[in-house]
């Protein structure tokens, strides 16, 4: 297996920049998930790491070796794309040997690759059948066993469970995380889903338009985002943001004024903030308390409740906030839409960003996170 390097990589069609000044380390056996919406850059940024894309101006390292103007196949990098791409007058275990064979290998190593490959993925009782045979779980299994016959230094996947459902996708999630812990491998993940982000990665790296917005544990990102997009990114349901504005600020806490005109003090690093600035506050679903806990009360009108049966998302309308704020509470809240509903705010649980975007540290250490 090897690390991966980018160094200030930059891709440009024309005057156009997909990516900026993209510098990361992959450590050897590091599983790394690239996220972020639609068009952030994070597939052309795998299809370089790949060589299906020249880079535009930087340095790319596997292992020790530059790798900038090296074909696909001397990189010794595999890849499994969205679609299955499985031929379908061979059956499994040809598809997983067809690369092989164009090389030229010998067949006894062959069939030693594919065989262990198969036992890996739980494929054994497949290789004689068709793709038509095979669920789209089984053929996405099949696209991985014909990356890992190939035996790469990096394992490259671009999305490759977003044409399953959603209870395929749990399980396929499940079986990619086994695989890379038996085979201790390098592994590059692209996904627009922060879930698969979460549950997956040692590490992620959030893209907002090119560039990246930070890089991190996966609770680090979703405890301490770095910047209000990566904030409003990584968790499900969203964070909600309310605008308020600086009073005061030291580089321990700053002070600020809400909707309503109440006051808050936040235990961030201020140092910057000056009085009377735009700010915005944020505060996940999960983070509102009861009334009689909190250090400060909203008053907001629920206008959707959606029952999910573990638990109850109820979204408000509150007066000075222009979007919907969600809550996040218990399966069995009897809240009804068109109630009045207390939202409190615990000081500690709360972010701030400022007018750019960026965070001003959090200085409360939440114990789950290991920084």
């Amino acid at each position: 297996m090897a690390s991966v390097t980018l160094r200030n990589i930059y891709k440009c069609y024309g005057d156009a920049e997909v990516t900026r000044n993209v510098s990361m380390d992959v450590k050897d056996g590091e599983f790394v998930v690239f996220v972020g919406p639609s068009g952030c850059g994070k597939s052309t940024l795998l299809r370089m790491i790949a060589g299906l894309e020249e880079i535009s101006e930087g340095d790319l390292f596997i292992g020790d070796q530059k790798v900038n103007h090296l074909a696909p196949k001397d990189r010794e990098v595999g890849m499994v794309f969205q679609s299955y791409a499985l031929y379908p007058h061979m059956n499994v275990a040809e598809n997983m040997a067809f690369g092989l064979k164009l090389a030229k290998t010998d067949k006894k190593e062959i069939n030693r690759r594919v065989t262990e490959a198969a036992r890996l993925l739980q494929l054994e009782p497949l290789l004689e059948r068709k793709p038509k045979d095979l669920s789209g779980g089984q053929r996405q299994r099949v696209a991985i066993g014909r990356t890992i016959v190939r035996e790469p230094k990096v394992f490259l996947f671009d999305e490759p469970l977003s044409n399953l459902d959603a209870s395929l996708r749990v399980q396929m999630r499940i079986e990619i995380s086994k695989l890379h812990k038996r085979l201790g491998a390098t592994m590059i993940y692209v996904t627009h889903d922060q879930v698969e982000a979460m549950t997956m990665a040692d590490k992620i790296v959030a893209l907002d338009q090119g560039s990246i917005a930070q890089i991190g544990k996966p609770l680090e990102l979703y405890h301490y985002p770095a910047t209000r997009f990566v904030a409003g990114f990584i968790g499900s349901p969203n964070m909600n943001f309310i605008p308020c504005t600086a009073l005061d600020s030291d580089s321990q806490h700053v002070t600020v004024n809400l909707p309503g005109g109440m006051s808050l003090k936040l235990a961030v690093n201020g140092s910057e903030v000056t009085a009377g600035e735009k700010l915005t506050l944020g505060i996940r679903p999960e983070h509102f308390t009861s009334a009689d806990e909190a250090e400060l009360v909203f008053n907001g009108m629920v206008t959707v409740v959606e029952r999910l049966g573990y638990q109850t998302l109820v979204h408000l309308d509150v007066e000075g906030v222009d979007s919907v704020l969600t809550m996040r509470t218990s399966g069995g809240n009897p809240v009804q839409e068109g109630e009045s509903l207390a939202l409190g705010l615990s000081a500690r649980q709360c972010h701030l960003f400022r007018e750019n975007g960026d965070a001003c540290h959090r200085l409360y250490k939440e114990p789950c996170v290991d920084l």
